[in-house]
């Protein structure tokens, strides 16, 4: 399965070369600052003092969790690091701990064990109500953490590899037992930082911080092949503070997933996903660049998403709900992205997906408001917009600007039950939004507090502390 990712980590690395001299490249300048992958643990342990060896065979789960329960005396001490070295480390299931480092050297590679017994069944999430594919309880993620504080995943450009297709054939196949594991997933958690890594091949979602505050995902790489089921990439789920910056994402399925609970369960918890910045995202997907839902039952607000570029993808921004979700999608604002070779630039779609039970309402509709989607071009893109809302559930304040598309379809846009308004739109916009924006509906639209009316190309954007810059 390395071997297999020698030549697309090759393909990868002279992709983002190539995005060096293109105006919409990666910069280097970090906005996500409120934690320190770098910062100094006291204690710092090697995983093989517990016996470990990476030779990609001898499987290595009690030495991970050995030296994470000797760690665990460091917690009121300052913390502790655990020091991965180069090697294959061949695992299953691993509890991380509060006051952690967990560091791969640049040649570590952390194997997830394809031997279904080392990911243990947990309970379902509350949100949910079951497990997201099947009824019941889920296999916990190759790396997992629940109610911690300060938990820093990173390195010098190290590997982790869940080994996915095991579980990719046994859904296909329709022999799984339980919901398919994360390759991540922290719970509860507050003050997260993963950056400087590589992830391949999750069996299900790559990165998942659900209930957590203070999330940042940073100078990551993850891939997985584009027809790997449901292998998205950063899914932030009923979490707020969260800020994604520098990323490049291949994957089969959405390259961030905003979340935030299922139908009645995800209402019953009553935990939204807001305050979330992405930024500096590059990456192609079988699915959309940026999802939100379906799962929104909690609702998902606060959502600044800037500097982005998809291609080869699907869609590149879509929001997805349904009858019976209830919760909200409001006050959502995207700018300056870049499309190539993508099937429909933005989509809205107000009937997608199944319900955990029979025992949703589907009476409770859910509101779709104030999303603005701001300097946007591509080329090569087959439809503008399908904007499709729910018949007595309009999507309202839906603003469109600097919008310029080169469209191969003769109907590029489709809208139905979408209400909004729009600006230096081309291919001309639908008729539901063709009212402009200026000057009499600009208050209508949604902009971060920052931002400026202004035909100049230097517009104050805020970092991920809310301060602003000049982009």
């Amino acid at each position: 399965m390395i071997s297999d990712y020698i030549f697309q980590l090759v393909d990868v690395l002279l992709l983002l070369a190539l995005f060096i001299d293109a105006p919409w490249a990666i910069r280097g300048n970090s906005h996500c600052q409120r934690g320190n992958p770098a910062v100094i643990r006291p204690h710092s342990v090697a995983i093989t003092e517990f016996g470990a060896v990476g030779d990609g065979v001898t499987l290595n789960t009690k030495a991970f969790q050995n030296a994470i329960f000797y760690l665990n005396s460091f917690a009121d001490k300052g913390g502790a690091k655990l020091f991965v070295p180069a090697g294959q480390w061949l695992t299953g299931s691993f509890d991380l701990i509060s006051h952690l480092t967990l560091w791969l050297d640049k040649d570590a590679i952390i194997l997830g064990s394809t031997n279904s017994d080392d990911w243990p069944v947990i309970d379902s999430l509350p949100s949910y109500g079951r497990g997201r594919e099947l009824p019941g309880r889920r296999h916990k993620s190759l790396i997992y953490g629940r109610n911690l504080t300060d938990v820093i995943i990173t390195g010098d450009n190290g590997t982790i590899d869940g080994q996915g297709s095991i579980w990719w054939n046994r859904f296909r196949n329709e022999t799984l037992d339980y919901t398919r594991p994360h390759l991540v997933e922290l719970m509860n958690t507050t003050g997260v930082v993963i950056s400087n890594l590589t992830f391949l091949n999750s069996p299900f979602w790559t990165i998942h911080p659900v209930y957590c505050s203070q999330v940042i995902v940073q100078n990551v790489t993850i891939l997985a092949p584009l027809d790997s089921p449901n292998t998205d990439g950063i899914d932030p789920d009923s979490s707020d503070d969260v800020c994604i910056e520098d990323c490049y994402i291949s994957t089969g399925d959405d390259i961030i997933a905003i979340k935030s609970g299922w139908d009645e369960y995800g209402t019953s918890y009553d935990r939204p996903s807001k305050n979330i910045t992405i930024r500096g995202l590059v990456g192609q997907t079988n699915s959309a660049g940026i999802a939100i839902g379906s799962e929104m039952s909690g609702g998902v607000s606060e959502v600044h998403a800037e500097n982005l570029t998809f291609y080869n993808s699907s869609t590149g921004i879509r929001i997805k709900t349904s009858p019976g979700r209830g919760g909200y999608v409001r006050n959502i604002y995207i700018s300056n992205m870049s499309l190539t070779d993508v099937k429909t630039a933005i989509r809205f779609t107000g009937q997608y997906g199944d319900h955990p039970d029979e025992s949703y309402d589907p009476k409770a509709l859910p509101l779709i408001e104030r999303i603005t989607i701001d300097d946007v071009t591509g080329q090569n893109i087959k439809y503008a917009g399908l904007l499709e809302g729910l018949e007595g559930d309009t999507f309202l304040d839906i603003c469109l600007s600097n919008i310029n598309l080169s469209v191969t379809s003769k109907s590029p846009w489709t809208c139905s039950y979408i209400q909004g308004y729009s600006e230096a739109v081309s291919p001309e916009i639908c008729e539901p939004l063709r009212e402009t924006i200026i000057p009499d509906h600009y208050s209508g639209c949604y902009y971060p507090s920052h931002h400026v009316q202004s035909s100049s190309t230097e517009t104050e954007v805020p970092d991920c502390h809310g301060k602003l810059m000049v982009a």
